[in-house]
C-alpha cells in the first residue's frame, strides 16, 4: 500500500495512548460489537480474528463519560461498533464489492467512507455508536449501524444523516440522547467533539485536531494492536499487562463521576 505524503509538522501517535475499550465492559454500560470483525458488516470480515476496539485516550473518557451520562438519564447503554481503522482496513474496505459498487461513497465533500489514511478512524480518533436498552433490544435510531445512502449523502435522502428530515419523533428523540451524551462529555472534559452530520452513529475529534497526527497502519502496530492480517515485519513490542492496567487507571480518574 503507498502510504499518504503528510505535512512535515505532522506528529506520531503515541501508541501507549491506545485504549483497548473491552478494558471498561464489565464497568461502564458499554459493551464493544467490532462489526468489521464480522462477516456480516457492510464490507464483509475486514479485521482480524483478534481485533479489539482501539480509541485514543481522550476519546476513550468522552465516550466512557457519556456512557455513564446516558444511563443514569435513560437506563440504555452504548454499543461500540467500531474505532481505529487503520489503513490496511481502510483499504480493504475499499476493494469490497459494496464499496466498488457505490463509488459515490468515497467522493465528494459529503462522502461517508474515506479512502485509506483519511478521516479520524486511522488515528483512532473516531468512534461509531449505537444504543440498545438492559435486555439487549436496539434503540430504534432510523436506521441501522452503516446504513449507507443509495440517492446521495445529504439531508434530503440520506436517512443516516442528522438533519434527515423524515424522520419520526421517537426517533429524532433516540440520537438525540445519544448526542447529547456525547456532546456534554465532551465539554465536561474540556474537549472538542464533531458529531459526523452524515452518521448519526459517528462522534470523532473535529479535523483540525486529528490532522495534525499521522495515519496508522498495522505496520506501526505492534502484533496486538493490529486490526488485520497485515504480514509487516514485526518492529514494536507488545504492551503488557500492567501497562494497561496503569492506562485504565488513568482514564478512569478522568472519568468517573
Amino acid at each position: 500500500m503507498n502510504r499518504m505524503i503528510l505535512p512535515e509538522n505532522t506528529e506520531k501517535i503515541d501508541l501507549a495512548r491506545l485504549v483497548p475499550m473491552d478494558l471498561y465492559a464489565g464497568d461502564f454500560p458499554v459493551r464493544v460489537q467490532l462489526d468489521y470483525a464480522t462477516p456480516h458488516s457492510l464490507c464483509g470480515l475486514i479485521y482480524r480474528e483478534q481485533a479489539r476496539l482501539w480509541l485514543y485516550d481522550d476519546l476513550a473518557a468522552i465516550v466512557l463519560r457519556a456512557a455513564q451520562l446516558c444511563h443514569a438519564r435513560t437506563g440504555l447503554h452504548f454499543i461500540l461498533y467500531d474505532g481505529l481503522r487503520t489503513m490496511e482496513a481502510q483499504g480493504l474496505m475499499q476493494q469490497s464489492p459494496a464499496v466498488q459498487a457505490h463509488p459515490e461513497w468515497l467522493e465528494g465533500p459529503n462522502r461517508v467512507l474515506s479512502p485509506p489514511g483519511l478521516g479520524g478512524h486511522p488515528r483512532a480518533m473516531a468512534i461509531d455508536i449505537g444504543l440498545e436498552d438492559a435486555d439487549g433490544a436496539l434503540v430504534d435510531m432510523g436506521t441501522l449501524f452503516d446504513e449507507m445512502p443509495m440517492g446521495g449523502s445529504g439531508p434530503d435522502t440520506n436517512r443516516a444523516h442528522r438533519l434527515y428530515p423524515g424522520l419520526p419523533e421517537a426517533v429524532r428523540h433516540n440520537r438525540s440522547i445519544l448526542e447529547a451524551a456525547m456532546v456534554e462529555a465532551a465539554a465536561q472534559l474540556g474537549l472538542s467533539l464533531l458529531p459526523l452530520p452524515v452518521e448519526w452513529w459517528d462522534f470523532r475529534f473535529p479535523a483540525d485536531v486529528y490532522n495534525r497526527y499521522a495515519p496508522l497502519s498495522d505496520a506501526d502496530l505492534p502484533v496486538q494492536m493490529r486490526m488485520t492480517d497485515c504480514s509487516a515485519p514485526v518492529s514494536i513490542p507488545d504492551f503488557d499487562d500492567a501497562h494497561f492496567e496503569k492506562q485504565k487507571d488513568r482514564v478512569l480518574a478522568r472519568v468517573v463521576l
